[in-house]
């Protein structure tokens, strides 16, 4: 039997109780949530004792049967995620076996992960965006399954795709629509290649009617961006971390999950500049301002934990991850509670800072490069906002003021 953080655990996880102290501190656990968990690993131990279990039978079964057991005795614990910590440095010792991802059993179920490794494997496409691809592989294979949990796949015609996209157009924005055909597409190509389907029926995918150009680009004005940064308190944690975030969004434009995706060292102060880690694995260096470099000092200086995470912002919580393109957009949404603004989320701010680029004088040109379009027709839907050089190419109206 060993005492850690005050707590003495007993059983066959006794030996493991001092390096998962280690673990805890180094994830940036404080004392009394450390405490916690030993003592929830002195449970886990003794349970284990009482059935002649050792360290290695903690599998994903056993773990949820103890903590069924504990939620019969009426203890605090409410579901198998309070083992989460003291499993995973288990498993990363090499105490538990690792976690074994189910055995895909239905055809749809067999023909995802087929299509995952295609995304993943042949067209390399990044992790976050092949979940994107197969939500919508998942809802139109399982349009096509039968009763029985076959797959009518050699039967698909073009009036069936087309029939699929006007059905969920209807429950879908004109945006989500178009990434949803986009996707179709791909999806189709891959069942032509792997000959589940006899012909490839992606050009039979129908396009989703809108008018490029159409829309005006939606920004915030200077003073909105001002009540934003105004709303978070840069004297606690969390506003130097927020504060340094809408300052980043706004001035450099850059996604939400590129911000989420920023490293320590990823920011090099001597030359000023920032390493971004873009869409398709294009990693490109943005120049430094001077604002956004203060408010990432600031937030390193007096806001992020000292921990032992790669990532530029983190959680302020153990254990200190970093955070998903999710939270980064969360964290504008509260900005603009506080500031009694409109809810927008992070791309709004990319938005505003290609409009006030224009508004200072920069090209087309120059915020395409900054935003890292991979087209100028992608940026030129910011021309509409540019007023200066619309004002300079106007013509008077016939007949007036001749």
């Amino acid at each position: 039997m060993s005492s850690h953080s005050g707590v003495r655990v007993g059983g066959p996880l006794a030996v493991f109780a001092a390096g998962f102290v280690d673990d805890l501190v180094a994830r940036g656990y404080r004392p009394g949530s450390a405490a916690d968990q030993v003592r929830l690993m002195a449970e886990v131990s003794g349970w284990l004792a009482e059935r002649g279990l050792g360290a290695g039978d903690l599998t994903v079964g056993v773990a949820e049967q103890f903590a069924a057991d504990r939620r019969a005795g009426r203890s605090r614990l409410r579901s198998v995620r309070a083992l989460c910590p003291m499993v995973d440095y288990l498993r990363a010792v090499g105490v538990v076996p690792p976690a074994v991802a189910p055995v895909p059993v239905t055809p749809v179920e067999l023909l995802i992960e087929r299509y995952s490794a295609y995304l993943l494997q042949r067209r390399g496409v990044a992790r976050s965006t092949v979940r994107n691809y197969v939500g919508v592989a998942r809802v139109f294979l399982s349009w096509r399954e039968t009763g029985l949990g076959s797959l009518e796949l050699m039967e698909l015609d073009g009036a069936a795709v087309s029939e699929f996209v006007l059905r969920e157009s209807r429950r879908s924005s004109v945006g989500s629509a178009k990434c949803m055909v986009t996707r179709l597409r791909v999806l189709l190509r891959f069942l032509h290649l792997e000959g589940e389907i006899g012909r490839d029926l992606a050009g039979a995918v129908p396009s989703v009617a809108s008018w490029r150009l159409a829309s005006l680009v939606r920004a915030l004005d200077a003073r909105s961006v001002g009540r934003l940064l105004s709303s978070c308190d840069r004297r606690t944690r969390v506003g130097s971390r927020d504060f340094a975030i809408v300052t980043i969004l706004s001035r450099l434009g850059l996604r939400a999950g590129e911000v989420a995706a920023l490293r320590l060292v990823d920011v090099d102060w001597r030359a000023g500049e920032l390493l971004i880690r873009g869409k398709g694995s294009r990693h490109e260096r943005l120049p430094l301002p001077a604002d956004v470099g203060e408010a990432l000092a600031g937030w390193l200086a007096r806001g992020r934990p000292r921990c032992e995470s790669v990532f530029l912002f983190t959680r302020l919580r153990a254990p200190h991850g970093g955070l998903s393109s999710g939270a980064v957009s969360q964290i504008v949404r509260r900005a603009c509670q506080r500031a009694g603004l409109p809810l927008v989320g992070a791309h709004r701010l990319r938005h505003t800072a290609a409009t006030e680029m224009l508004r200072a004088g920069g090209s087309l040109t120059e915020v395409g490069e900054v935003l890292r379009h991979r087209g100028r027709d992608v940026t030129s839907i910011y021309a509409k906002v540019d007023r200066l050089a619309l004002a300079a190419v106007v013509q008077p109206w016939p007949g007036v003021g001749a």
